[in-house]
């Protein structure tokens, strides 16, 4: 990945993570192999309710943050680097 800042790497690995939590999810595949009889209806409650809440702030800080991913973003990034506006 070229020229990207932890930040951007970061929050699109979260962000991957979370979209493929959710298509499991959606099909019924769990991502911890927890056997149904142990899992009672709050713990499954409680799983989908976290999973949903992880999955909407992750995509909320991608969507938020300047992430300069496409070649004309880099440029951008450079020219906000030498101004002194950007880290």
């Amino acid at each position: 990945m070229k020229n990207f800042d932890k930040g951007t790497v970061v929050r699109t690995v979260l962000l991957f993570i979370a979209l493929i939590n959710q298509a499991l999810i959606m099909f019924g595949k769990p991502v911890l192999p927890i056997e149904e009889d142990q899992v009672t209806s709050l713990a499954d409650t409680l799983y989908l309710a976290g999973s949903m809440i992880f999955t909407i702030v992750t995509t909320l800080m991608a969507w938020f943050k300047n992430n300069y991913v496409t070649p004309k973003g880099q440029q951008q990034k450079e020219v906000l680097k030498q101004k002194g506006l950007a880290k």
